[in-house]
């Protein structure tokens, strides 16, 4: 590397917000499936802390090394639902093992508190989604997912009517701590297997046993990028701009993956290029998206930029590594992000608005605040259109939105730290539950037929 390469990373770091957002290892708790609940609690905790039991000070012994800060130390494990369909007991007890493994460990986050239920329910997964505003209520590490739709198998429109009541649960319970169960449980179509982030971090059966996931951030740099570009410079300048930049950001994540794998021995899975951005100022997807010539996040123009920026992100992202997985482009969560944040009080940056963006981005609508009346028919309606878009395209979208109990337009909700705070948007509220009430399952697409 030249000196002025060291150099520009080195700024990366210190004024433009770089860092490596996660180190996640992923789990197989199947080896722990016992017919009884504590026996399958303990066999899963031994392993997790044994598996695990050198994350965290691995991660900073090569945030040392490296100078580069590594914010976030997380685990995820095989969906939960499918320990608990072979035992009897209530599945919190599985919650609350988790959180002793996190709290234990000193990590961040432990995820797969699961279910996949898109083309219908097992025994376990009843009992799983039963139990979710429960088990995030009393823990404060776990996070929750369910994935109810996919291109193969249609969209599964019962798990969509009661994920809209679990939300709103969530929400009730936790209504003291800022609504934060909802914040911790997100919805999904096509779910990966292999996502380092959270909340929807699961580690897939199809996985290895054990294995490192790394998700890099960015949005800093890459507005810093742009912004050193002409103002009248073409839109294809800027994506070559854009994959150049996402290069070096994820040649970075490849690096700390690989040295993580060989102090831990455990195999190196995937690095996510996602943007993940910060409350911090500077460090937002939306400035990205002003930065190429938009007053606010949110005007005509927003979803064709943003198409660009993902689809330049995984070009610049993939010559640096050849191993890409969980979502990779650009999360656009409302409350995390700066940009975002002051284009939603605004009110140009609109829920419809942020439905047509999530056509083209990584993710979906993640961490937006609505009225705290908002009916769970309305949530669900929401999750049914935001998996319709996943579905039809091919492509992994998610929910995340948290019903602010108390709260109506107009309002705040603050989580602090990463999650930040988010303005309380307006929701369309026109009647909606005969058609939620249907239940049964929305078919899948011509695009499933590829064989």
């Amino acid at each position: 590397m030249q000196t002025n390469e060291i150099l520009e990373t080195i700024k990366m770091i210190d004024e433009e917000y770089l860092d490596i957002r996660t180190i996640t290892i992923g789990i197989s708790l199947l080896d722990c499936i016992d017919p009884d609940i504590r026996e399958a609690c303990r066999k899963a905790e031994e392993k997790i802390c044994r598996v695990a039991g050198n994350l965290v000070p691995v991660a900073e012994e090569i945030s040392r090394t490296y100078g580069i800060p590594i914010v976030n130390k997380r685990i995820s494990v095989t969906p939960i639902a499918m320990l608990a369909g072979a035992c009897e007991g209530d599945p919190v007890e599985f919650a609350l093992m988790l959180e002793r493994c996190a709290q234990k460990l000193g990590v961040d986050f432990i995820g797969g508190y699961s279910a996949l239920v898109q083309k219908g329910y097992t025994v376990g997964d009843r009992k799983l989604i039963a139990s979710i505003p429960q088990a995030l209520a009393k823990t404060s590490h776990v996070c929750a997912s369910v994935n109810v739709g996919s291109t193969k198998a249609g969209i599964d429109m019962d798990a969509v009517k009661q994920m809209g009541e679990i939300i709103t649960q969530c929400a009730r319970l936790t209504k003291e701590d800022n609504c934060l169960g909802a914040a911790k449980l997100v919805v999904f179509c096509n779910a990966p297997e292999d996502n380092p982030f959270m909340a929807g971090a699961f580690h897939g059966v199809g996985e290895p046993d054990a294995v490192i996931n790394v998700g890099v951030s960015g949005p800093g740099v890459v507005r810093a990028a742009l912004a050193k570009a002409p103002k009248d410079a073409p839109m294809n300048d800027l994506a070559d701009l854009i994959k150049r930049t996402a290069f070096k950001i994820t040649r970075m994540g490849q690096l700390v993956g690989t040295a993580a794998s060989r102090k831990l021995n455990i195999p190196f899975g995937i690095v996510d290029l996602s943007l993940a951005p910060t409350p911090a100022i500077g460090d937002s997807v939306a400035y990205i998206l002003e930065e190429m010539g938009l007053e606010t996040c949110g005007a005509y123009g927003t979803t064709a930029c943003l198409a660009m920026l993902n689809d330049a992100v995984k070009k610049g992202g993939v010559m640096a590594t050849s191993h890409v997985g969980g979502l990779s482009g650009a999360f656009i969560p409302v409350s995390e992000d700066a940009g975002m944040i002051a284009a939603a009080k605004s009110g140009v940056l609109t829920l419809e608005k942020l439905e047509a963006m999530t056509a083209v981005c990584s993710v979906g609508l993640d961490m937006i605040v609505v009225p705290g009346d908002t009916p769970s028919s309305i949530l669900s309606g929401i999750i049914a259109d935001e998996a319709a878009i996943g579905m039809v395209n091919s492509k992994t979208t998610a929910v995340r939105i948290i019903p602010a109990i108390g709260k109506s337009v107009g309002d705040e909700l603050d989580f602090g730290g990463l999650l930040g705070k988010g303005p309380v948007m307006p929701v369309n509220m026109e009647d909606n539950s005969v058609f939620v009430n249907r239940g049964g399952r929305i078919p899948a697409p011509m695009q499933a037929l590829k064989n």
